[in-house]
């Protein structure tokens, strides 16, 4: 089977890149499809709107990260949407959840689990136990589950390596959004885990990390805050492409892709 994973989606360049979605899948013969939403209301969080367009989409499981928790109006929502996922190491009693289980058309699961790395972020919990005890729960609920998704959306590309190798051969495919610039270590794992550091976002590449670099650059002058907007040229859709042995949950293949809106 394929799984498509598709990096941060950022404001409306990025949902407008979305719409690559369905020709690629055709293309490519996509079995389950992974995006990641977190930035997509302007580049900070979603909104019920958006989201329910983006629901239109062919998209199984919804991940986030750090920035789900923007629009404040939203996140009561998060406890009521089955198939939108925050990181699943942030402390009890949040809303939401930070895994999932859902069937492929041919009726194979997919787990999909959600964490959040802790080296230059928010004080969550440890990635590495959280993941564990969620993975326990997703076989325990699922006996016959082989094929599981790991979105690791942390900023140190050490840490985003160290999940994968901990992962290696329980997972088949461990790969970390969050950074918005793709990474050239698309790889197999020793025991069969597809691995890679940044899946890049999708949205608009001519500004920086998918913002006109005007307010960003003052940012970084002056040390003072920014209200920044959306790039909105050389718009593209970026992610992963695995082939996993749905009989073990192997990946036998990962290809890093990069998709172009037309302008």
């Amino acid at each position: 089977m394929k799984l498509l994973f598709i990096g941060d989606v950022v404001g409306k360049p990025g949902r407008k890149a979305l719409n690559l979605l369905e020709k690629l899948i055709a293309r490519e013969h996509i079995d389950f499809t992974v995006v990641n939403i977190e930035n997509a209301a302007g580049g900070f969080g979603v909104t019920a709107e958006l989201f329910a367009e983006m629901t239109k989409l062919p998209i199984d499981v919804f991940t986030s990260g750090n920035h789900i928790w923007d629009k404040k109006e939203f996140v009561p929502l998060l406890g009521d949407l089955e198939n939108l996922l925050r990181p699943a190491n942030y402390p009890p009693g949040n809303p939401g959840r930070g895994w999932a289980i859902q069937d492929t058309p041919s009726g194979t699961p997919v787990g999909v689990l959600n964490l959040q790395g802790q080296v230059f972020m928010a004080n969550t919990d440890s990635p590495f136990r959280v993941g564990d005890q969620a993975l326990a729960e997703m076989k325990a609920k699922r006996r016959d589950l082989k094929v599981v998704v790991v979105d690791i959306h942390a900023e140190a590309t050490s840490e985003k390596q160290a999940i994968g190798w901990w992962f290696d051969g329980r997972a088949s495919l461990v790969i970390g959004p969050h950074t918005h610039v793709p990474t050239a270590d698309a790889r197999l794992l020793p025991k069969g885990t597809a691995y890679q550091g940044d899946a890049g976002m999708t949205g608009a590449y001519e500004g920086i990390i998918g913002f006109d670099p005007k307010a960003i650059l003052e940012k970084f002058l002056y040390q003072t805050p920014r209200s920044m907007e959306t790039a909105t040229r050389d718009v593209r859709m970026c992610g992963a492409i695995v082939d996993v042995d749905e009989a073990t949950g192997k990946a036998r293949g990962i290809t890093s892709i990069q998709e172009r809106l037309a302008s």
